[in-house]
């Protein structure tokens, strides 16, 4: 893999085995093995599928550029969805039981900051889809993190959720055309975040719908359609905001 100045890397990934009561769970982190000092993290929460190739992916993205990429598990170790109906059964316990979501993301948290490589003072969290949820419910939490970033995330605050002052930075990347989210979602998210005091920023893009940064997206009846355009305008955005949050 080469950088973004266009030289070689020597990138290290390694797996993380945690867990979560009695639920084995397994992270992988990447980091460019020639770094020196502790390194800023980005955790990468994963979509409804399961952590994948996709989010190891973008963990070596992240390393490229000189950040730890740890792409978290929320499901179990070595769970992965084959289906629509079955990722839909591996989300909904955690859209029913939002505080489990909250604890997963909260341990993941801890887990990057363990690590050796890692500048526990210097983490943000990215996600996509599902894991756009999840950083969101993770800054929600209250959590003490420099920032998190959405990509086409499902939106609905927790229910019946006490607001808490949001601490980190959000940026948050939207295909307008979402029917996972529409417009009006994302209206009340931005008049969420302001009521929890938070530093927030939408991107909307046109012509985008759900998963717009995903190659294989290719289902306009469930509203799932990969746009180059956006995935290359959302990737130069979540760069600047890391930059900014953590650099």
């Amino acid at each position: 893999m080469r950088s973004a100045k266009g030289t070689e890397l020597n990138i290290r990934t390694r797996t993380i085995d945690y867990r979560d009561g009695e639920q084995q769970l397994q992270g992988f982190l990447c980091v460019d093995a020639d770094a020196s000092g502790r390194l800023p993290g980005v955790l990468i929460a994963h979509t409804w599928r399961g952590r994948s190739e996709y989010e190891e992916n973008k963990a070596r993205k992240l390393a490229a550029l000189g950040y730890a990429g740890f792409a978290l598990d929320l499901f179990g170790k070595g769970v992965l969805g084959t289906s629509p109906e079955q990722n839909r059964v591996l989300m909904q316990p955690f859209m029913d039981d939002r505080l489990l979501l909250q604890r997963r993301m909260q341990l993941a948290l801890g887990q990057i900051r363990a690590q050796d490589d890692v500048d526990e003072t210097r983490v943000a969290a990215i996600g996509f889809c599902f894991g756009g949820l999840c950083v969101l419910d993770l800054a929600r939490s209250g959590a003490d993190i420099n920032g998190v970033a959405s990509f086409h995330g499902l939106l609905t605050p927790p229910p019946g959720a006490p607001p808490k002052r949001i601490l980190s930075k959000v940026l948050v990347m939207h295909g307008w055309d979402d029917p996972m989210a529409t417009p009006e979602d994302l209206v009340a998210l931005g008049q969420e975040l302001t009521r929890m005091q938070a530093d927030w920023q939408i991107h909307a893009y046109g012509n985008a719908m759900h998963a717009f940064t995903n190659p294989l997206a290719d289902n306009p009846d469930l509203g799932t359609v990969y746009q180059a355009d956006a995935d290359r305008r959302s990737w130069a955005s979540l760069q600047a905001f890391l930059a900014e949050v953590l650099l």
